[in-house]
This record gives C-alpha cells, sequence and structure tokens, in this order.
C-alpha cells in the first residue's frame, strides 16, 4: 500500500507539472496575442504622434482605450521622435517610463516574435518589437504577473487536491486491503496453531483447519486458504501412518522383551546351577558358562530397559508418592563412589531436604543412568560433581564432570535411543546406549525437563522436577 501511495503522489507530482507548464504556455500565448493587438494598434496610430496636438502636446502610444493594465509602449518614428508610456491600470492614467526601463525596451529585437526580460523595477514582461510603415518601431511590454499568479494558485489548488487525495486513497486503500486480506489472518491463525501442537510425538489429532469461507478457491486469499486445507490433510495422515507404525513398533517390543525375560531368567539359572554343581568342571567350560551367565545378566538388563521404555510410551502411569530427593541423591552417589573408585566424586546439597512427588524407584534409575554415563564415558581421576537446589518451585539436580566433553555434533542426539558416544568417550562397560533416553523418558513422565551443556572439560546433565 505504502508503494502504491508513493507511486499515486508521483504521478500526481507529474501531472502537476505538466498542467502548470502546459496552463502557463497557455496564458503566455494569449498574452502575446494581446501583444500583437497593442502593438499593430499603436503602429496604426504612430504617424499621427509625428504632429503636435493644438497646444503643442503630442498624442501617447497609449492615448487611445482599450489597452491592459500595466501595458508599456516605446515608438521611435523615422524622424528620430522617441515616445514612451506605460499605464498603470486601466483608468485612463498615463505615465512615462525610466531611461533604464525605455533602454531595455530599445535592445528587444524587431524580429515579431515575443521575449521575456525582467525589466528594471517592474518585474517580468513579454516584449514585442514590430516596424511601422513608416520606417519606425514599436514596443510593447505586458507584465507577467497575472500569469505566474494564476500558475502559482493553480499549483497550490493542483497540490491542495492531490494530497487530500493521497490521503484519501491511503486511507481507503488500506481499509479495502485490511479487509480482503482479512481472512489471510484466519489462515495466518490456523498455521500458528498448527505450529504450536507437538507433531514431532505421539499421537496427535490434526483436526485443524481453514474454515469454508475463507477457503474460496475463486480469490487468491481463498486459494492459500485451500492449499493449506490440502496440506493439512496429507500431514494428518502421514502422522496417523507413523502414529500406528510406531505402536506396532512399541508392541513388538514390548511384548518380545516380556518375552525374552523368562528364556533369559532360565538362562542365567542353568548357567549359575552349572556354576554351583559339587561336580569337577573342566576350566574351559566353567569359563564358558561364567561368559555365558555374564552375557545373559547383560541381556536382560538390555531387555529390561527396553520394556521400561516400551512402557513409558505407552503411557502407563508411574508411582506418584513423595520422594526424598536428598537421601536419593546421596544413596545414588554413594553407589556410583564405590562403581568407580577411580574417580572422584563431590557432592553438593542444600541444608534442608528436597521432596518431590513422583516414581522412587525410576528417578533412583535417572540419577543412577546420569552417574554411570559420566563414570563411563571420562577417564580416571576425572571429578564429577553432583549438586541439589530449588528453584523457581522446582528441584534441580545436576551431574557436572571436567572430562574430554561430548562432541558438538553429537549433542542433539545424546537422549535419543542406541546413540553411542564416538572414539573421545569410551565405550567401555558394555554400553547399550539407552541410558540417556530413559533419563528423558522417566523425567518427561514426571513433567520434568532435562538439558545438556557439554564443552572440553565441562559437561553438565541438569534434571528439573516440579516439587
Amino acid at each position: 500500500m505504502a508503494a502504491q501511495v508513493v507511486l499515486l503522489a508521483v504521478v500526481c507530482a507529474i501531472i502537476g507539472v505538466a498542467t502548470g507548464f502546459a496552463l502557463r504556455d497557455s496564458l503566455v500565448k494569449q498574452l502575446d496575442g494581446k501583444l500583437w493587438e497593442s502593438a499593430v494598434k499603436i503602429g496604426r496610430n504612430s504617424q499621427r504622434m509625428q504632429y503636435p496636438m493644438p497646444g503643442g502636446a503630442r498624442p501617447g502610444p497609449l492615448d487611445d482605450p482599450g489597452f491592459p493594465p500595466g501595458t508599456l509602449a516605446l515608438v521611435r518614428l523615422g524622424d528620430g521622435v522617441t515616445d514612451t508610456q506605460r499605464q498603470p491600470t486601466g483608468f485612463g492614467d498615463r505615465e512615462g517610463l525610466s531611461t533604464a526601463v525605455a533602454g531595455q525596451m530599445e535592445t528587444v529585437p524587431v524580429d515579431g516574435q515575443a521575449h521575456t526580460a525582467t525589466l528594471d523595477g517592474l518585474g517580468d514582461h513579454r516584449l514585442l518589437s514590430v516596424g511601422t510603415p513608416g520606417g519606425g518601431v514599436v514596443t510593447v511590454g505586458m507584465p507577467l504577473a497575472d500569469v505566474n499568479s494564476t500558475v502559482g494558485r493553480m499549483a497550490w489548488i493542483l497540490g491542495g487536491v492531490a494530497l487530500a487525495g493521497v490521503i484519501t486513497v491511503s486511507l481507503a486503500g488500506a481499509l479495502i486491503v485490511r479487509r480482503t486480506l482479512r481472512p489471510l489472518e484466519r489462515v495466518a491463525a490456523t498455521a500458528s496453531r498448527v505450529a504450536e501442537l507437538p507433531l514431532h510425538q505421539g499421537e496427535v489429532a490434526l483436526a485443524e483447519r481453514v474454515p469454508e469461507e475463507y477457503a474460496d478457491p475463486d480469490t487468491e486469499v481463498g486459494q492459500v486458504g485451500l492449499a493449506l486445507n490440502r496440506m493439512l490433510g496429507h500431514v494428518g495422515k502421514a502422522l496417523e501412518a507413523r502414529h500406528a507404525s510406531e505402536t506396532r513398533v512399541r508392541q513388538f517390543v514390548a511384548d518380545a522383551s516380556h518375552e525374552l525375560r523368562t528364556p533369559l531368567a532360565a538362562i542365567r539359572g542353568y548357567a549359575e546351577l552349572t556354576r554351583r554343581t559339587p561336580d569337577e568342571v573342566p576350566e574351559q567350560i566353567a569359563h564358558a558358562m561364567r561368559r555365558v551367565e555374564s552375557e545373559a545378566v547383560r541381556m536382560t538388563s538390555l531387555v529390561e530397559d527396553l520394556l521400561l521404555l516400551a512402557r513409558l510410551d505407552a503411557g502407563r502411569p508411574l508411582a506418584r508418592d513423595p520422594v526424598d530427593l536428598s537421601r536419593l541423591v546421596v544413596d545414588t552417589v554413594s553407589d556410583a563412589r564405590i562403581a568407580g573408585p577411580g574417580h572422584e566424586w563431590r557432592l553438593e546439597l542444600p541444608p534442608d531436604a528436597v521432596q518431590v512427588t513422583g516414581d522412587e524407584h525410576k528417578l533412583h534409575q535417572v540419577l543412577a543412568n546420569l552417574l554411570s554415563n559420566a563414570r563411563t564415558h571420562t577417564p580416571p581421576g576425572t571429578t564429577v560433581t553432583t549438586s541439589l537446589s530449588t528453584t523457581d518451585g522446582a528441584a534441580q539436580v545436576s551431574v557436572s564432570d571436567d572430562g574430554p566433553g561430548i562432541p558438538a555434533g553429537l549433542q542433539a542426539e545424546v537422549f535419543e535411543r542406541f546413540s553411542r558416544g564416538d572414539t573421545s568417550r569410551s565405550r567401555a562397560a558394555g554400553s547399550t546406549g539407552l541410558g540417556l533416553s530413559i533419563v528423558a523418558a522417566v523425567v518427561a513422565s514426571h513433567n520434568g525437563t532435562v538439558r545438556l551443556a557439554s564443552r572440553p572439560g565441562r559437561t553438565t546433565f541438569t534434571v528439573r522436577l516440579p516439587r
């Protein structure tokens, strides 16, 4: 709209300038016509100016009536007689011209063409010089003041009209454009509501659509609304298909994990039974059975992790009991100190106990996974600090280490399932890549958040839980 207003203003300015020049040219031509009439009239009467009237006075060039106000006349007769006159008004008064003005008029070429000149003390005039039958010269001048005044008034009027027109068009155009594009606001509002939906996870009911009255295919804005509705329809079908696929996969994982628990328990039992038999077992067989038992334990842990994630994905409710987070932190750090004697473990607690509402077993697993992650992926001698604090109605647990840090390219994926660090962070202890994904899932099920900040020499996981 601003561009259209500027364009309109430029067009009005061009029209005003062109109109001003055209009007001035027309008025000057009319003035030149009057100059010719006056010059011809004075030229016809120039012969009688040679003869004095009774009393000795000569007739002047403007003595006859009918000359416009402000007319100047200079007559040079063949016998060297020169006479000048000026008619200030149209009421018959006459006066002579000054020597300076007469000298300027004498310089006008005798070519029958009107010329513009600025006369001394009189302003701009149009001057015309013509010859007379007796060999004399008649020079006539008329002021341009009326022409300039008329053009000036026209400029002010045209400028005012153009300004009023531009303002009117601006206001009316803004109202029209706003009214015309109002459906686009509804389209944008629909898109904004869709953008706020959690499309990246879970089942999404994508019921948002642009109302039918704003999806008219005969208008440009309606075409946008119609296209957005089509797109939302395709996205909704894709989300339904994705959710159905994820549901089948989660159900399969849950079923498979549940079914694997029994044979794994049997494998561990028989391996342990073989190890405890009083009969002598060859060393190779004993070693093999120890490996079978060890791998069965590791596989059981993996199955339990997968089953926990499947249950969390299914939205199964967790226990909602008071949990002494201070005691829980002390216990998990104590366990980590025993599991990792090569690390330096530090603990920072507030003076008062901190309690939250949640599942104590699952929160213990969150802290244990974070501490295990710090122990596993940092070299011996690393300092691991666990701090507990309260802020803004939430409990905050931070686990920090001064190890090598997590590469920037992997930080966005650390909470994904089966995500592993590269060789800069050790893969000792048979990491499955599910620990941090369990942390994220459990914290989310408690309506909390978990964040990561890492750089070389400083890695911090921060868990916030509502109190």
